[in-house]
């Protein structure tokens, strides 16, 4: 089993039609076990978020690394490690900082504020890959880009009104920002191995919680919660994805990983009764239209042999 970051096949290669829907089931699997986070998450009874992001932080991390040393074995995964560069480590650090918010988010808005703002990430990531590499970006997703802007702006708006506070929105916001620059390095430096640098950043999430944390007891049941949380949640979903995006073609992940901006919301609602605004479910539906419509012109652009990578992934929360 090989990283998918850094995966280029042999001229004229590609995948089995079998090893593709293998890949299919995976990443499928991958978005469904991210789903999950937002109704693990209204279940725990701590009230201190930072202790929250260090036992999850914590938890993905030995599960990551675990992987690592399975996959690859205890030598592969060190070189791993030491292969990262300053690309690797800035990819751990977008995403120690995506998943702190995330934890820190949902505590000041609703889990479908969260998740539909996040959809909009692979257009972000097209805005950012504009600013920082003058990336060439066609004029359907500039229009998508100003579609999910839109979309994003009805949703925040919500948060005027007094109900929901402005904190989580913002939060939510950093935590797009911060997997679109993660997905433009990764996409400009192939060297990137997506399993090693999450494993970092979880370890950085769970060092910097540690000093913003009071005490760590929790209950028992928030224990088990926790461990489900990071590394079931967290772990098993990067691993899936990990396992399964190498074998298909990056639009189809993104298209794949839409499953869980759907879902998540639908999961809260169901368990713990927790109801989207009008004004979430309208910014939502837009930046959703957005997002399968890019999705929709990758697809039509991308040819076969394709090479595996990260352009519009599902993010893990």
């Amino acid at each position: 089993m090989t990283d998918i970051s850094h995966i280029s096949p042999a001229p004229g290669s590609t995948a089995s039609g079998r090893e593709e829907r293998v890949g299919m089931l995976l990443v499928f699997l991958s978005a469904f076990v991210w789903s999950t986070g937002g109704t693990i998450a209204r279940f725990l009874e701590a009230d201190n978020s930072w202790t929250v992001v260090f036992w999850r932080s914590f938890f993905a991390a030995l599960f990551l690394l675990a992987f690592l040393v399975f996959r690859d074995g205890a030598r592969g995964a060190v070189v791993q490690f030491r292969a990262m560069g300053l690309p690797g480590v800035l990819v751990g650090l977008c995403f120690a900082s995506a998943s702190t918010c995330f934890v820190l988010a949902i505590a000041h808005t609703t889990i479908a504020n969260v998740m539909l703002i996040n959809a909009g990430v692979p257009l972000f990531a097209a805005l950012l890959g504009w600013l920082l590499f003058r990336d060439t970006v066609s004029k359907t997703t500039w229009l998508a880009i100003a579609a999910v802007l839109a979309g994003v702006a009805i949703m925040v708006s919500g948060s005027f009104d007094g109900r929901i506070s402005p904190v989580g929105d913002i939060l939510a916001m950093t935590i797009t920002v911060s997997f679109a620059l993660a997905t433009v390095i990764t996409r400009h430096f192939s060297g990137v191995r997506m399993t090693s640098a999450v494993c970092f950043g979880t370890l950085v999430a769970a060092a910097v919680a540690f000093g913003m944390s009071g005490p760590l007891a929790v209950s028992w049941t928030d224990f088990g919660l926790l461990f489900a949380f990071g590394a079931l949640n967290l772990g098993l979903g990067m691993a899936l994805f990990a396992s399964g995006a190498r074998l298909v073609p990056a639009s189809m992940a993104a298209l794949l990983g839409t499953f869980e901006t759907i879902a998540g919301p639908v999961w809260v609602w169901l368990v713990h009764g927790e109801v989207p605004s009008m004004r979430t479910i309208l910014g939502g539906a837009v930046v959703f239209a957005a997002l399968l419509v890019h999705i929709g012109m990758q697809f039509r652009r991308q040819p076969r042999p394709v090479r595996p990578g990260v352009t519009g992934i599902p993010a893990p929360h």
